[in-house]
């Protein structure tokens, strides 16, 4: 097989996906906690700043530590998103009551393949801004859910 089509038939079996990143437990820490883990155990290929944003919804907690990142991945969507939430685990997520509440890790999927999969991303500025940094910085464009 000539080198270019491995190289497309190796490219194409990967996954893009915009994660947006969320924490206000040790929040310095768990950001590099997941950065160090995704950059194991995904290819990371870009992250956004990061941005202090005040709380959604239950008011009386930390303000939270947003971001995105944007990583590829050879497992399917739902794979991939059932790995997000054991992640979240690892980092000693706990899911109470307060749907909005404290959480050392919130990942979500906003875009995958380049297509907008949470409305999120047009309902909050602090998942927006971020992921358009780093459309911004690696020159990929988002279409919307059909």
């Amino acid at each position: 097989m000539p080198s270019s089509a491995f190289q497309t038939t190796l490219t194409s079996a990967y996954h893009e996906g915009f994660i947006s990143v969320g924490t206000n437990i040790e929040p310095e820490q768990h950001y590099a906690d997941v950065l160090a883990i995704l950059n194991r155990e995904c290819i990371l290929l870009a992250s956004s700043s990061v941005i202090r944003t005040s709380p959604v919804g239950y008011q009386y907690q930390p303000d939270f530590l947003n971001a995105a990142l944007l990583v590829r991945t050879p497992l399917e969507y739902d794979a991939f998103r059932a790995y997000l939430k054991e992640v979240e685990n690892r980092l000693g997520r706990v899911r109470g009551p307060i749907k909005s509440g404290p959480r050392t890790m919130d990942l979500d999927i906003v875009a995958w393949d380049g297509e907008v999969v949470d409305e999120g991303y047009y309902q909050y500025d602090y998942v927006r801004g971020p992921v358009d940094e780093v459309l911004a910085a690696t020159g990929r464009v988002l279409t919307t859910q059909n």
